[in-house]
């Protein structure tokens, strides 16, 4: 027990101190090898899709008994390594946040004072089942100029191991430091707690996955967190909103992907809209094959819905089920999204562009889409390149977290002998 303790404190000091020492190598090199490297990265996935899809299918092929909107998130295939490839490329294309002048003052006792984008350091970063993520989250954290140090789910190991292979093999080949990309490939959760109370080599900790990991690290770490605990997501449609368009952006929000945390889970539909067009909208939801849980007033008019209980309005399925719940008027929508909410996506379909502006500026979320889908929440649907994750949190970074948001500043003043006194 003693021993095996002592191997764990000993990888974990291991990997701390490469990481290290990465992260300063890192911070001073120049954009075009981190760009060079995000090429040759996006190269590798196409050239090595064989074997990392192998890798994959060793991965679902022991992942039985995950439920289907799981086994998706799981799942790669040619399109979505195809999709990777391209999110490194656009990352590449983006503008590098290291070394920008983000504002410059040019003081009355003459000394210039600018504010310059700077790494954050060590980035530690804990997923589950995407690992589609593992290419994003190194891509983004390298350009951003930090070393990360990557932990997936144990369901996603052989995928896992297999990207970031191709990853730190393009580092070797753009002359960037091996370990600004290293990966835990053991699902040993000691090890991560030793992580976690590193906050002398660690600078930030990212959790993406379910809510139960994401407190288990917030609860551990010793260093800041950037997280978000759960997408229980809401479309409201409120009595004025289009049926055609309502059914669309519903229809979407819900079915394109419904594993992801910016899917909906949860409908509100005006009263009087609902006695005209809700029957149509479920119908259409059942088709997609989606289960409706619903509130007393809601069920008469839902073919095959089921009465949704007091804890269905918290819950984040991610999978085909929605709960629906009728409202009488923007207010009640407000309070109850107030209530209930997870602070992520919040989007209303309404004709009535004061009611639209008042739920804007009311709602308290990461993000609210007016007339879009709530799947529109990401980085590069809002063209801020791939992103880490999407932080629910208010302070540091909110909503999706690309470069800028990996990085943080420093003040630098310049002078020609100036003095206070």
């Amino acid at each position: 027990m003693v021993a095996a303790q002592q191997t764990i404190e000993a990888t974990c000091a291991a990997l701390c101190n490469r990481a290290k020492i990465a992260a300063h190598h890192l911070a001073l090199a120049d954009t075009g090898s981190k760009n060079h490297w995000l090429e040759l990265y996006a190269k590798a996935l196409e050239i090595q899709a064989p074997a990392i899809l192998r890798a994959n299918q060793t991965d679902m092929d022991r992942a039985s008994q995950l439920s289907s909107a799981m086994r998706d998130r799981l799942r790669l295939d040619d399109s979505r390594l195809a999709s990777m490839a391209h999110a490194l490329r656009e990352v590449a294309n983006l503008p590098d946040p290291v070394g920008e002048i983000r504002a410059v003052e040019v003081r009355p006792s003459g000394i210039r004072v600018e504010k310059v984008g700077v790494p954050l350091g060590v980035i530690f970063f804990i997923y589950e089942s995407r690992p589609n993520v593992t290419s994003d989250a190194a891509g983004l954290c390298v350009k951003a100029g930090n070393a990360i140090i990557l932990r997936g789910g144990s369901e996603a190991l052989e995928s896992n191991r297999a990207l970031a292979n191709a990853g730190r093999d393009a580092l070797v080949q753009a002359g960037l430091p091996l370990e600004s990309l290293q990966m835990i490939a053991t699902a040993d959760r000691d090890l991560v707690g030793q992580l976690l109370a590193r906050a002398d080599a660690i600078d930030l900790v990212i959790p993406r996955g379910g809510e139960d990991l994401i407190r288990r690290v917030e609860a551990q770490a010793r260093m800041p967190v950037l997280k978000h605990y759960h997408g229980n997501c809401h479309v409201y449609v409120e009595a004025t909103a289009d049926p055609v368009m309502a059914r669309r952006v519903v229809i979407d929000s819900k079915c394109q992907r419904p594993g992801t945390c910016n899917s909906a889970e949860k409908l509100l539909v005006d009263t009087s809209w609902a006695h005209r067009h809700l029957k149509e909208l479920g119908a259409a939801l059942k088709a997609r094959g989606v289960q409706l849980r619903a509130c007393p007033r809601a069920l008469p008019l839902l073919e095959s819905a089921i009465p949704a209980t007091s804890d269905d309005w918290d819950r984040e399925y991610l999978d085909l089920i929605m709960g629906v719940k009728l409202v009488d008027g923007p207010e009640d929508a407000i309070a109850h999204i107030a209530a209930h909410g997870s602070g992520h996506s919040e989007a209303i379909i309404t004709a009535n562009n004061i009611i639209a502006n008042r739920f804007a500026r009311t709602i308290d979320a990461a993000a609210v889409l007016v007339n879009t889908s709530t799947r529109l929440h990401d980085g590069g649907e809002m063209g801020l390149g791939a992103e880490i994750g999407i932080s629910t949190g208010k302070f540091h970074a909110r909503g999706p977290c690309g470069l800028r948001e990996l990085t943080s500043y420093k003040y630098i003043v310049r002078g020609n002998g100036h003095t206070r006194g």
